[in-house]
């Protein structure tokens, strides 16, 4: 959160209109203490809400995501790396770069990870997850048809919007999913449809890696992809957590 005072994490309480930001003294890991300070939420810009030290995404995930993708849906986990560059907040532009002609947008459900681990059973996976938020996994599809690969496809500035908020308090596993262009809905679908569930992603990915506090899991996008151009909006909506809205503008 930005505000006059300066860039803090908070703690947002409250419903509606009534919500405030309640500045934490250090960071949202563990048991955060809080300052004292609060603002109206009104009052103050949301940026992103955490710096990971890696975002880790999950390709393929959804059974009609891969039809769509003119592929059959892996039997395993598949995953990839986003650089933190990529991290953006809402309502900050996602930027297209002037060598990509094909930019798509790709809502997602993300995990944040809220302590280190490393080969954590799915049993007990939920143990290391600070909360959720949305994700747009933006993704420039000529790039990654030429390359083969997707580093530079998803890992340009901008292309990885994270927000509004985490929410600490939610059952991921049976959540709604809705990314709008322009207010026109683009995909609907649900997280129970995901082929390998948090807890299985998470053992996944941590057999692999250590993750540390912040790191962020995007967890794959649903069928429905397509290109977004400048001057767009582009809007992701989890259920549970809240909208994620990001404008389009061309590199100039």
């Amino acid at each position: 959160m930005a505000s006059p005072d300066g860039v803090a994490f908070v703690s947002i309480e409250g419903d509606g209109e009534s919500r405030i930001a309640k500045e934490i003294a250090e960071h949202p890991f563990g048991n955060p203490t809080f300052t004292g300070r609060s603002w109206p939420l009104a009052d103050v810009r949301l940026l992103a809400p955490i710096l990971a030290s890696k975002v880790v995404a999950i390709g393929k995930n959804y059974a009609a995501h891969a039809a769509e993708m003119g592929g059959e849906a892996p039997a395993d986990p598949v995953i990839f790396l986003k650089p933190n560059t990529s991290i953006v907040g809402p309502d900050a532009a996602i930027v297209l770069p002037k060598s990509s002609n094909e930019v798509h947008y790709e809502g997602e459900l993300a995990v944040v990870i809220g302590r280190p681990c490393k080969d954590v059973p799915a049993a007990k996976a939920l143990d290391v997850v600070l909360g959720y938020t949305a994700a747009n996994d933006v993704s420039a599809r000529d790039h990654q048809r030429h390359d083969g690969q997707w580093t530079r496809a998803k890992g340009h500035d901008t292309f990885c919007p994270l927000g509004p908020w985490i929410e600490t308090q939610l059952d991921a596993s049976d959540v709604d999913i809705t990314t709008e262009v322009d207010g026109v809905v683009k995909q609907r679908s649900n997280t129970s449809l995901l082929l390998h569930d948090i807890p299985k992603i998470i053992e996944w990915v941590s057999a692999v890696m250590t993750l540390l506090p912040g790191d962020v899991i995007l967890t794959g996008t649903p069928e429905g992809v397509g290109p977004i151009v400048d001057g767009q909006s582009v809007s992701v909506t989890i259920g549970g957590i809240g909208t994620l809205t990001n404008p389009v503008t061309a590199k100039r």
